[in-house]
């Protein structure tokens, strides 16, 4: 009768070596699963080490995106400063303008007493709404700042202690369910689990990553619309305080 066939999972059990019967190859068949269990471990320890590395430049990525959001939002603010203070510029010149002729003729002065005089209000913003960033910016901006505290851990130079033996822990609060689908090996099914982590990490980080360069993108061209209109005021002021400068002139 032949014998059972042999596996040659270098994690099987114990007691299949038991059965297996003695022979002159016996201890080198022994040192050869040995050796596969070692280089399951290490690569396996050399994957999950990569998958960890990869995650922290994720979230530095992430930190740095959230930095350029602000920065952008920061620029969206001083723009809107801008676009006011040029209409403030505007209401001004108009004023200037109505002395101006009130001084140059009696025609002009005798206008401008019967003329209603201008309420004295908030510079027109030209149809300018006020400055806030958009919405999907702002979501954006605030996930990814959830996860300031996870950057932290995983930055080498930030965390405070790196301890290899709470992800072996973890791998007993797993369901059984869960269980059934990884090694039987303690140490091998811990880095199967932080690997599988580490990869469900790294697919959230994509998404609050792909959220925030739409968000910023979306905040650009806000502000090359703002930029354009802005161009457009300073322009005119331009052309109507050289006007006003010759009227001055003429006096």
């Amino acid at each position: 009768m032949s014998a059972p066939p042999r596996s040659y999972n270098p994690f099987a059990e114990d007691e299949e070596e038991d059965v297996a019967p003695a022979g002159p190859g016996g201890a080198g068949g022994s040192d050869r699963q040995r050796y596969l269990q070692q280089e399951v471990l290490r690569r396996s320890a050399a994957t999950a080490d990569s998958t960890t590395r990869s995650l922290s430049l994720l979230y530095e990525s992430e930190r740095i995106g959230v930095a350029a959001s602000e920065e952008l939002v920061r620029q969206g603010e001083a723009l809107k400063r801008t676009e006011q203070m040029v209409d403030k510029m505007d209401q001004d010149l108009k004023t200037s303008q109505r002395h101006i002729n009130s001084i140059k003729s009696v025609w002009g002065g005798l206008v401008n007493y019967f003329k209603a005089k201008p309420p004295e209000s908030k510079p027109e913003q030209n149809g300018a709404p006020e400055y806030y960033a958009n919405s999907r910016l702002k979501e954006a901006m605030m996930s990814s700042k959830e996860q300031e505290s996870k950057y932290q851990e995983s930055h080498p130079n930030l965390r405070k202690l790196d301890n290899s033996d709470s992800d072996f822990n973890k791998a007993d609060l797993v369901s059984s369910v869960q269980r059934d689908a990884y090694p039987k090996n303690q140490q091998l099914r811990a880095y199967h689990q932080k690997i599988d982590t580490n990869l469900d990490e790294m697919s959230s980080g994509l998404s609050r990553l792909k959220s925030l360069a739409l968000g910023l993108q979306t905040e650009i061209e806000e502000q090359d619309d703002m930029l354009d209109r802005l161009t457009k005021k300073v322009e005119t002021l331009d052309v109507n305080i050289k006007n006003t400068d010759r009227k001055v002139r003429q006096l």
